[in-house]
């Protein structure tokens, strides 16, 4: 489906004031920040020819013209588009219509079109249809000498109002060719390269030396005059020496397919494959892949062109993509983001959620959505408002932070218990939802019971609330208090008043009294902790089915203890916090959390700790305990700092008071895309890429590649999965907004003050 992103920045002018804080930013001995200097932000846009007619949508080639009009073949015939339009007009029509094998365009902005039938023109006077040249005309060439027609009976070429026949000998099967700029032609075929020339002799190379292979589809020459062919298994890089490199799928080529080769204005080598497009700087080892519908209208790529403004246009076997770029600098990208978020992603009373999508890919059909994990989400937003505002002292995120976490304090409210809390809420009206209540038969509770020991059947899922406007979800999880944990921390720190934390300490310490009152387990209105809820020493240190769980949630209650002793100054939590250390041995659980069993590991634990990290290395004041934590805090740096996850980097730049991993930070930041459909995307499929079970042994996953080649994020998904993406939902942007955020706040991302180079790391001797 054809999808246009239209974007709106918002000038938005924040105070420079911060209000006091309780943490210091980073001052370390090297004071190196990031100035937010603009950069090239690419989006895509999508076409489809012609909704009724599949053969137009299977597009051969493609060619902006000087006006920004848009040409392509197709199967179904030659099609065009003006700037600014998304109707695509038949250009020859009648007995003439059929199948386009190439277009061109001239010094003159003629357009010149290879068709079944011949070879026609369109000037200032329309489309006329050239004499001689013999059909069909599979490719065409524009050079200094004239225009060059191509196809199975032969090479001609047009020249003063003429077309003069060319006796080149070269094998009939045209598939790329391209001017060698000095008379000669290059073309490629399914036997060979040749290079031909007037008065001299063909030269072929098809030997195995010569070339990846002999079946050569794309031609172009790169800023250094060396030739790049795309091969079935490759590219080739030659110069006139001979051969300079092959890259084969192992050094970045996602399909050895290789279809077209085209040189970006930017001196990028485009190469586009049957599953999707890379791009090389040459003489960078480095690589960017596009595909999936993130960014392409099918990952078989046919003919790629550049317009004017450096804007790519891609014909592919399902429609045309552009992959645009706009300037932008981090804050713009964050206003966007902002936009989008509050537009799309907040519903009532204020939960930030996810989005359906009732047609998966189409945004014009985004509906609202519940999921098991609304309130750690929304946590995450009010954290990412409370870092906004310690940053700018912008008050419309204080308020918002307030909301967010009125929200989160009416899911304790709406159960009416003495201390469990939903995991989310919905209007009574909706008539669906996820894990809609039902009923479990013997047979199905024993596959269950079987399958995992642990399992917890839960009938009556939804609850509605005493006053009838909302259902309440139960059986809520250690994940949803860990992220619960994170949002109060910063909420409480950075933006709450007297009067606020007040109301923070009143609503934790009765979450923690349920913890205490049930043997340290959430406890549903049934009477039975929930399935995840668990955080017992009974259970977790003398049950064999809970040691996967035992030292990540052995550090989770004591960070729960840690902060409610903190905000309450009730020294019954630290007694409990206390006896959990010296009696039931949870500091020493806790240690052996990165060296947990393999087949324990799930990728989310990496964001459980670093949710609870900040109560522990922060109100800690025992030396000894806070040595402790903040050597676990290194350890768990040091093992999961290759994510290059800004969420996780700031985190501990903020904990560690220092700047570690910034390039990568602001790497992520750039290149997250702005698309926020989570596009079903297969890197397993990708040749370039090896499938392995590394990271998490019970997943199939390749190499970590930018965020702009897997699926649209929330820190719990795994970035290494193979295989991922469900199109039917919209992602709320959250995920780039809080470690953006925290950046700002730790002025390791600093507003431009005088003129630098682009994505500049600057370092300042303090």
């Amino acid at each position: 489906m054809g999808r246009s992103w239209f974007i709106f920045f918002v000038a938005l002018i924040y105070s420079c004031t911060s209000p006091e804080k309780e943490i210091s930013r980073t001052n370390s001995s090297e004071d190196r920040f990031y100035i937010d200097i603009p950069f090239d932000q690419e989006y895509h846009q999508g076409y489809t020819i012609s909704p009724s007619e599949a053969m137009a949508n299977d597009v051969r080639a493609i060619q902006p013209d000087q006006n920004g009009t848009i040409w392509v073949a197709t199967k179904n015939g030659m099609y065009s588009k003006k700037t600014n339009s998304d109707l695509w007009q038949l250009q020859i029509t009648g007995k003439d219509q059929g199948p386009g094998y190439d277009v061109a365009i001239d010094n003159e902005n003629n357009i010149w079109l290879a068709t079944w039938n011949g070879v026609y023109r369109h000037g200032r006077n329309g489309i006329e249809k050239l004499k001689d040249p013999k059909p069909p005309i599979a490719k065409l060439v524009v050079a200094q000498e004239g225009v060059y027609a191509l196809g199975p009976y032969g090479i001609w070429l047009f020249r003063d109002d003429q077309w003069v026949e060319k006796k080149y000998g070269t094998a009939r099967s045209i598939r790329a060719a391209a001017s060698d700029g000095k008379g000669g032609l290059w073309i490629g075929t399914d036997v060979g390269l040749y290079h031909v020339k007037e008065g001299q002799k063909a030269k072929v190379y098809q030997q195995n030396e010569d070339l990846v292979s002999a079946y050569v589809k794309g031609i172009d020459t790169d800023d250094r005059g060396r030739l790049w062919i795309g091969c079935m298994g490759g590219t080739t890089i030659r110069n006139e020496q001979g051969v300079v490199r092959h890259l084969r799928p192992e050094h970045g080529i996602p399909n050895a397919m290789v279809n077209v080769v085209k040189k970006s204005p930017q001196g990028t080598m485009w190469i586009g494959t049957d599953y999707g497009i890379t791009r090389f700087t040459p003489g960078d080892s480095v690589y960017s892949v596009r595909l999936s519908k993130r960014w392409l209208q099918s990952d078989e790529v046919r003919d790629i062109a550049f317009d004017k403004e450096g804007n790519a246009w891609i014909a592919t076997a399902e429609g045309v993509s552009a992959i645009r770029k706009t300037e932008m600098t981090l804050s713009q990208k964050a206003d966007y983001f902002y936009d989008q978020l509050i537009r799309r992603h907040v519903r009532e009373p204020w939960i930030v959620a996810r989005s359906k999508l009732t047609i998966p890919g189409d945004t014009t059909t985004i509906e609202p959505d519940d999921d098991d994990n609304d309130g750690e989400y929304t946590a995450m937003y009010l954290a990412m408002e409370s870092f906004r505002f310690a940053a700018t002292g912008n008050p419309e995120a204080k308020r918002r932070a307030k909301k967010a976490f009125d929200f989160l304090h009416y899911l304790r409210e709406v159960t009416e218990t003495d201390g469990f809390f939903a995991r989310t809420i919905i209007p009574v009206s909706w008539e669906k939802s996820h894990d809609m209540n039902r009923t479990y038969t013997e047979r199905e509770i024993a596959e269950a019971i079987i399958e995992n020991p642990r399992q917890k059947p839960v009938e009556i899922r939804w609850h509605v609330s005493s006053d009838g406007k909302w259902k309440w979800k139960g059986d809520t999880s250690s994940d949803e208090l860990c992220g619960h944990l994170f949002g109060y921390y910063w909420y409480y720190t950075l933006v709450a008043d007297a009067d606020e934390k007040e109301r923070i300490a009143a609503h934790f310490s009765k979450i923690m009294d349920h913890l205490i009152r049930n043997d340290f387990n959430l406890t549903d209105v049934d009477g039975s902790h929930t399935k995840w809820g668990v955080w017992s020493p009974r259970l977790l240190n003398k049950d064999p089915e809970w040691a996967p769980e035992r030292a990540l949630n052995s550090l989770e209650l004591l960070a729960f203890l840690k902060f409610t002793y903190h905000i309450t100054n009730d020294e019954k939590y630290q007694k409990e916090y206390i006896n959990l250390i010296e009696n039931e041995g949870y500091l020493e659980n806790a240690k052996r959390l990165h060296t947990t069993n393999p087949a324990w590991e799930t990728y989310f634990d990496i964001y459980l700790s670093l949710y609870i990290y900040p109560s522990l290395v922060q109100l800690e004041k025992d030396q000894v305990l806070k040595g402790m934590y903040r050597e676990h805090l290194q350890k768990w740096f040091d093992k999961h700092r290759n994510t290059k996850s800004p969420f996780l980097n700031f985190t501990y730049n903020l904990l560690a008071n220092n700047n570690e991993g910034l390039d990568d930070s602001i790497e992520f930041l750039k290149d997250a895309p702005l698309d926020l459909v989570d596009w079903y995307i297969d890197n397993g499929r990708r040749e370039d890429l090896q499938v392995v079970r590394q990271p998490i042994l019970e997943e199939l996953q390749v190499a970590l590649r930018p965020p702009s080649e897997y699926r649209t994020i929330r820190w719990d998904r795994n970035p290494y999965q193979a295989v991922s993406g469900n199109p039917a939902q919209e992602r709320e942007p959250v995920y780039w907004l809080l470690p953006y955020w925290m950046g700002r706040y730790l002025t390791l991302i600093r507003d431009q003050k005088n003129t630098r180079k682009e994505g500049e790391l600057l370092v300042k001797d303090v």
